[in-house]
């Protein structure tokens, strides 16, 4: 097989595995990719135009290179789309040899109503609400797609009203930003929004790290959590077993100081007075 040959195969193989299977939920998708890989393998024309007029005899050679290039197109288109529903679905369709009213009697079975479709987003746009979660540009992101899919169903929402929109669902730390952009007579677009936000969302998340380290210890040194002081911890102090008297003081619990036996007190020792006596000594001294 010519090599040329088997890479346009592959090629088509794998532009038709891009096309969803389609469940009855996602015919809006199934159909954009539809659409997509027809139109890269130039196979769309007959979506896009009605069947040419019968040829006959005298039909010049251009009609019939135009009614040729058709009904390929309209053969291929209807079995690339046949390919993607599932055999069950097939089996309800009737016979319809013409690709463009198959796809639109398949788009009566399974587009959803446009009334409840819009009801459902404009109810998440607005009652959508950021958590905080650290990434503020994909939630505003989020936003405007929500906005564009009601754009797609006509129900078209002015920028400057989707700022708003995702200002008001901002939490309340946002309240001084968003009082900010109130006060101010310039409007600004989703992406300078967006810009803003990133940088407000930035800054708080620093202020509320160094708010926390400052927390952390007061300014005697004492630990601090969440505003409240905390004691800190310290080993008790060792206390003595025995408070120690003044050097000076003639009695102890052990007993006299003089001979150190319990019961007396050293002017009332008899050994005491003895060896005063025997040293001279006659008055005691005066106690201080």
């Amino acid at each position: 097989m010519d090599s040329s040959v088997n890479a346009s195969a592959n090629t088509v193989s794998a532009n038709i595995n891009m096309i969803p299977m389609l469940d009855g939920t996602n015919f809006k998708y199934w159909k954009e990719n539809v659409m997509i890989v027809l139109g890269c393998m130039d196979l769309d024309l007959a979506l896009r135009d009605e069947r040419p007029a019968t040829l006959t005899a005298t039909s010049t050679s251009d009609a019939k290179r135009d009614m040729e290039k058709w009904e390929r197109s309209n053969r291929m288109s209807l079995m690339i789309m046949k390919r993607a529903i599932p055999e069950s679905f097939r089996g309800t369709m009737s016979e319809e040899d013409n690709a463009k009213k198959f796809l639109v009697e398949l788009e009566k079975r399974f587009v959803k109503n446009e009334k409840s479709e819009t009801n459902t987003l404009l109810t998440s746009l607005v009652s959508n609400r950021y958590k905080a979660t650290g990434n503020i540009r994909e939630y505003i992101m989020e936003m405007s797609h929500i906005a564009s899919k009601l754009k797609a169903l006509k129900l078209d929402l002015s920028e400057d009203l989707l700022v708003h929109l995702v200002l008001i669902s901002l939490p309340k730390k946002f309240n001084h930003f968003t009082v900010s952009y109130n006060c101010q007579k310039e409007k600004w677009t989703l992406n300078e929004l967006i810009s803003h936000c990133v940088q407000e969302e930035e800054r708080l998340k620093q202020e509320k790290t160094e708010s926390a380290h400052l927390a952390s210890f007061s300014k005697d040194g004492k630990k601090r959590k969440k505003g409240k002081e905390v004691a800190v911890m310290r080993p008790p102090k060792k206390q003595n077993k025995e408070t120690k008297e003044p050097e000076n003081s003639e009695t102890k619990e052990s007993g006299c100081f003089f001979c150190g036996k319990p019961g007396h007190q050293k002017k009332q020792c008899i050994r005491y007075h003895a060896w005063r006596e025997k040293k001279g000594l006659s008055q005691l001294p005066k106690s201080s």
